[in-house]
């Protein structure tokens, strides 16, 4: 059995393996003198699609910081970290909110996660906690001392006329309903939200240390029932984006220069209240994305928070782009917003601008087969080191979501051979979700189907 340290190691040298074929393969490094590109672009394609080929080839460089931070992040901390051992009593951790924002479409849903994870918590030795329920509609949960339903009134209206999860967020905050104080933490999950005993004591050991009002940790999806295949092996690439860019900005920066996501969010009461999530319609769609640019404006500091959660990809293909359209629609209204200052936005201005900028950059697979330019060494060694770390991180995010000790050696090949295989499919999906996102009404909210049927075996049971 390897230790986590040799997988470290061994994942490091694979790293450095790919981004050194890229490096060859696409004539990046140069071996002999045939390798170099004896064309003159300009008489052979004319000046107007010279300078095109050459626009297109540099978009690519917008992406790089972000690339660079995923790089460093996975190469700088350990990219297989031990079980999280509590650095402190559970007993002693401050009270912890475990916090589920849903619409009330999917209360089975709702009512077997909520005690699952009670259990999990109870397990790991937690005692100070409740877990609450916002909600649109009224889900009807058991009647619990740890357990606590808050139905959000149709008629309620936030200053700013603030809509969707941040409204529902907001009347948590209210004088009338929050029932904190205001050092106690709050956990933000998604209705489909799993914890785990890791999650559990990776959060008790943060809000234990308590140097940082915010914190964020690793989310995986292919973890017990997977509903799409394609969906997940695509998310796999989120999987390396949480221990590559995410990790590294809030281990390093302690800041979020690139945001962050949506769920397993851990923030203290005082300064969620201050940042809020009451920012108008700009702050509606990605709510969670606005609350880390004008948290970071406001001075406040960030962790990485050890230990997974569970959650699943969307179940069909246009859950997945219509998912990917709201968050690039919601990015763009953060970006475009005059409250926060741009300085705050510069580095993740530049992440959404490379993602819109996706059919055009992607179309450079086509245009250097067909029409190569020579190119300065610099920018092809950029677009190398780009396309590298980009097959790599589904590489390591599908061994990271399906690790070997659970599905054994032969399994795991397969679906890293088929994530590799998917990256075409993907590639256009995304140009699909990008070109329906920047066409149409960035002030809507859609909402993924969630719940899948359970048997009586899998419903969990309460522990009192």
């Amino acid at each position: 059995m390897l230790t986590s340290t040799a997988k470290h190691i061994l994942h490091c040298i694979a790293l450095g393996v790919v981004i050194t074929f890229f490096l060859f393969s696409s004539g990046a490094i140069k071996t002999s003198d045939d390798d170099y590109l004896a064309i003159d672009p300009w008489e052979e394609y004319g000046t107007f699609m010279t300078i095109f080929l050459y626009t297109i080839r540099s978009i690519s460089i917008l992406i790089l910081p972000q690339m660079l931070c995923n790089f460093l992040g996975l190469v700088c901390f350990n990219a297989f970290p031990d079980k999280v051992v509590l650095k402190g009593s559970p007993l002693l951790a401050p009270f912890i909110c475990i916090r589920v924002v849903t619409r009330g479409d999917f209360a089975d849903l709702v009512k077997a996660n909520v005690m699952r994870n009670m259990n999990t918590c109870l397990d790991t030795g937690l005692e100070n906690f409740l877990i609450e329920v916002v909600t649109d509609k009224a889900v009807n949960l058991p009647k619990h001392r740890r357990i606590r339903e808050i139905v959000v009134p149709k008629d309620y209206k936030t200053k700013s006329g603030a809509l969707f999860k941040a409204r529902a967020l907001q009347y948590c905050l209210e004088d009338n309903v929050n029932v904190l104080n205001p050092n106690d933490w709050i956990v933000h999950l998604d209705e489909e939200t799993i914890l785990t005993e890791n999650s559990v004591r990776g959060i008790t050991n943060f809000v234990l240390d308590g140097k940082h009002p915010f914190g964020q940790g690793l989310i995986t999806y292919a973890n017990e029932s997977i509903v799409n295949i394609f969906t997940t092996l695509a998310d796999s690439f989120r999987v390396s984006d949480d221990m590559g860019k995410l990790r590294f900005q809030f281990k390093v920066f302690h800041k979020p220069p690139f945001s962050w996501k949506g769920s397993y969010v851990v923030t203290q009461l005082h300064a969620e209240k201050d940042v809020s999530f009451d920012n108008g319609m700009d702050g509606s769609v990605a709510e969670d994305c606005y609350f880390a640019m004008k948290a970071f404006s406001r001075g406040y500091t960030f962790d990485f928070i050890d230990g997974e959660m569970y959650e699943k990809s969307p179940f069909t293909i246009l859950d997945f782009i219509q998912q990917r359209k709201r968050w690039l629609q919601g990015i763009l209204l953060v970006i475009h917003s005059k409250a926060i200052p741009f300085k705050y936005k510069s580095f993740l201005a530049l992440s959404v601008y490379s993602w819109i900028m996706m059919p055009l950059s992607s179309s450079n697979i086509f245009f250097a087969i067909y029409m190569p330019i020579p190119c300065p060494f610099i920018l092809d060694l950029i677009c190398s080191f780009l396309g590298g770390i980009s097959v790599y991180m589904y590489v390591y995010g599908v061994y990271k979501s399906f690790p070997l000790k659970r599905i054994g050696f032969f399994k795991s090949v397969l679906y890293i051979i088929g994530a590799l295989a998917m990256i075409p499919f993907n590639l256009v999906i995304e140009n699909i979700a990008v070109m329906w996102g920047v066409l149409s009404n960035k002030h809507r909210f859609y909402v993924v189907q969630k719940e899948v049927s359970m048997t009586t075996e899998q419903r969990p049971l309460m522990t009192v």
